[in-house]
């Protein structure tokens, strides 16, 4: 059993290792690198002018520079939030379906690579390629942020900036597999881009109104009830899940992720923060959703592309 399964994911690595190679020199990937720095530069500085005069006053002053926004840059995470599905869509909505078009998909195959090593091969090169360029982001925000500051972050900081790193991550993730699932589903690339659009749109644009319709159809609106069921159909939605995890490990203070009681604003209005071990167990049903789902969409299009038929 163990040599069936290392037969069929031969050739995984050589499938990562050439996807990325293709993925890095990609003129694609180099203006969504691009389009990411400016847009983390000038919302690191706009952020960084704002709470210079902080320093000494917050032991978490580094973290403010990936939330804290300057009309009219919003911050490196609102960045962040909006572009992440974008650069893993332009990674994913071609993995399978060009192979089709370019008919070299058969050729591939030929060789002792089986199916399963290159869709897993395609999936982690697109998810690895992201996070290098958000590693990137990441040290040049902190190391910036230090230069700027002239105070090193503290462990703690680190920690929890290397935290929201791994989400962000993950956040990316079940985009790339989104966009595989349609490149699997559609044979012609325009579609499958069209398809992962739509959905990128309706969830970041419109699901916050449907999510409010919703609620505001089954409950009264001026019961805690409404709060509740609006804050459940907005979770379904990848960006809102993203949103409340930023919060808990950017902002420490952060004490709930739903509909505050008068019981969690005591240590709120005294401005403690919370340890990251805490933080870590309040977003955990959230990293549980966020990596549940990005395993079940990679299931559909693992089994979609298993039974699909290549030709010679």
């Amino acid at each position: 059993m163990q040599k069936r399964e290392e037969s069929a994911l031969t050739g995984v690595g050589v499938v990562i290792l050439k996807e990325l190679r293709d993925y890095l020199g990609s003129i694609r990937m180099k203006l969504l690198i691009g389009l990411i720095l400016i847009t983390a530069i000038a919302s690191t500085y706009g952020a960084a002018s704002r709470i210079r005069s902080l320093v000494g006053e917050d032991q978490f002053l580094l973290l403010g520079l990936f939330t804290v926004s300057k009309d009219p840059v919003p911050s490196f995470v609102a960045f962040l939030g909006f572009l992440i599905p974008l650069a893993a869509i332009a990674l994913g909505f071609d993995a399978i379906n060009s192979e089709y078009s370019r008919r070299t998909l058969s050729r591939v195959l030929s060789q002792p690579i089986h199916r399963d090593a290159l869709i897993i091969g395609k999936a982690v090169a697109a998810v690895v390629a992201i996070a290098i360029a958000l590693l990137a982001l990441w040290l040049l925000i902190l190391g910036g942020g230090m230069l700027f500051f002239g105070i090193p972050p503290t462990g703690e900081q680190v920690a929890r900036a290397l935290a929201f790193y791994s989400m962000t991550v993950l956040y990316a993730a079940i985009w790339v597999v989104l966009a595989m699932l349609f490149s699997v589903l559609f044979k012609q690339p325009a579609t499958s881009a069209l398809a992962s659009l739509g959905v990128w749109l309706l969830i970041t644009v419109f699901w916050p109104i449907i999510a409010s319709v919703i609620a505001n159809a089954v409950t009264d609106p001026n019961t805690l009830m409404y709060a509740k069921t609006q804050q459940a159909i907005s979770r379904i939605s990848p960006n809102t899940i993203f949103g409340e995890v930023t919060l808990a490990l950017l902002n420490p203070t952060t004490r709930t992720l739903g509909p505050v009681v008068f019981s969690q604003l005591e240590g709120a209005i005294l401005g403690t923060p919370l340890p990251l071990g805490v933080s870590l167990l309040l977003i955990w049903p959230h990293v549980s959703g966020l990596a549940a789902a990005t395993l079940v969409l990679f299931a559909g299009t693992y089994v979609l592309f298993q039974r699909q038929e290549v030709r010679a």
